[in-house]
Parts: structure tokens; sequence; C-alpha cells
């Protein structure tokens, strides 16, 4: 089901469920990577003005936690991994920060957060004890971050080589700490339903947000694909319990959605 939410985006719900979330317009979590060349603060800048007048709170999340150690993985030395890694970090957040500031939205229920500032919270803790468990004791889950891993790590690596262990296992760190957001935003940022934005479908959302046992996103929680535009030629095909709609209703901003 697509919502063609204005000129500039549009916005894939992955089931039935993550589109009355959504509707509800009560949280957005947009996830931001160093180091992506996606997320330059023009981006920032527009997903800013896209998603205030349709959220009651935006949070902007961007990865901190072993991007040192990914780039370690892959062939830096330990210092240059730690120095490349501050550097792309202090990038990423000041792209952040000056999109949103230039989007005319800085105060206005928008959060820049770094994802270690989430690591004291006791349910983060408890969500992320839950997705290594998974880890461990799930091969689907298991399987789904492997592809996942291959998904953004797979054109570093030299033409003809496979992912090694230690390489794999850097990645599962890296994406057990995003994980938790995919999983209960609203527990952890205390908001009553949540969708988990990205520009492409994660080989892990089946895993999350189709399959019937094992780990699960919450009730509550959503995801869809918000992507520009220009980028909806080529649609993925539908997905479980995500049949695409006759009629894509036309899109109203949070207070006349609660008002109806």
């Amino acid at each position: 089901m697509t919502i063609t939410a204005d000129a500039s985006f549009e916005v894939l719900p992955f089931t039935r469920a993550c589109r009355h979330i959504w509707d509800e317009g009560d949280h957005v979590l947009i996830g931001v990577s160093p180091g992506n060349s996606y997320f330059s603060s023009e981006r920032i800048n527009s997903l800013a003005r896209w998603a205030v007048p349709r959220f009651a709170q935006v949070d902007f999340v961007y990865a901190d936690l072993h991007v040192d150690r990914m780039f370690a993985a892959f062939g830096y030395s330990r210092e240059h991994a730690q120095k490349r890694a501050a550097k792309e970090i202090k990038a990423v957040r000041r792209r952040i920060v000056k999109g949103v500031e230039e989007s005319g939205h800085p105060h206005a229920g928008v959060r820049v957060r770094a994802l270690s500032e989430f690591q004291p919270h006791p349910v983060y803790q408890l969500l992320h004890r839950r997705v290594l468990h998974f880890l461990e004791t799930d091969d689907e889950f298991r399987k789904g971050c492997e592809e996942m891993a291959l998904h953004f790590v797979g054109s570093k690596l030299p033409e003809g080589e496979s992912i090694t262990d230690d390489q794999l296992q850097v990645c599962f760190d890296y994406l057990a700490a995003e994980l938790p957001f995919f999983v209960d935003t609203p527990s952890i940022l205390g908001v009553p339903s949540s969708v988990a934005a990205y520009h492409v479908r994660m080989p892990l959302t089946d895993v999350l947000f189709a399959r019937g046992g094992g780990l699960r996103a919450t009730r509550n929680q959503a995801y869809a694909v918000v992507r520009p535009e220009a980028a909806g030629a080529a649609r993925p095909a539908p997905v479980p319990g995500g049949a695409a709609a006759n009629h894509v209703p036309t899109e109203g901003n949070a207070d006349e959605r609660r008002a109806a």
C-alpha cells in the first residue's frame, strides 16, 4: 500500500497495521547511518519539513556505536578506525542539525539524538538483551541479520571474498544496537505509537513484522519505507499483510487526523 505523501516523498507502510499506526501520527523515528551519502543536510531538511506536519513528535537518531569496530573489521588500523569513526559521527550529526535548523523546525517537536544516549535506558537495555538472545537461539532471525549485514557491507568486500566470522560479529553488534527501535520504540521513548522510517526495505522487515513467533515488533510499532517520489518507479512486490490498496486516501496533518 502506497501513500503519496506530497511531491517530495512516497510512503510504503509494510502492513495494514503499520498503515493504521501511520494514520495515528503520534511519532516517527528516522534512523541515520554515518557515512551514508543519502542523508545529506538537504535530505534531512526535506525529511524534517515533511515529517513535522504529520507527526506529533519526530526523532532523528544517528548510529554512533561500534562504528570504529566496523572500520577496523574492514581493514583500518585501530587508531585510524577510531579517527575515521569520530569524523563520520561528527559529520553526520552536523548534517542532521543543519538540515533540521534550515527546515525551520529546530524546536518544533524535532529531536536529534545519538544511539549511545539510550544505552543507560532500562527498556532499551532489556530490548537489546532480547535481540542478542534471539541472535543466538532463533535461526530465522539470525539469517535475517546475516542478510542485512551483507546488504550493507557487501560492497566493502574484495571481489570473490566472503564475509569473515569476525566481520559478521561486528555487523551483528552494530545491528543489535539499532534493532530495539524497530521492535518497540514506544516503550523506549514513551510515545503512544511509532513509525520507524527508512528509505529502503530492510531484509529483517518480514521477520519482525510478518511472522507469527519469535522476536516481533510490538503492536504499536510500525515500519514504513519513506523514499523520494522519483524512486517509486519500480515499486516492490506486495508483502504479507500489506496488499496494495486500490484507493490511496488523501493524507492530512496530525491534528486533522486526530480531529477526524
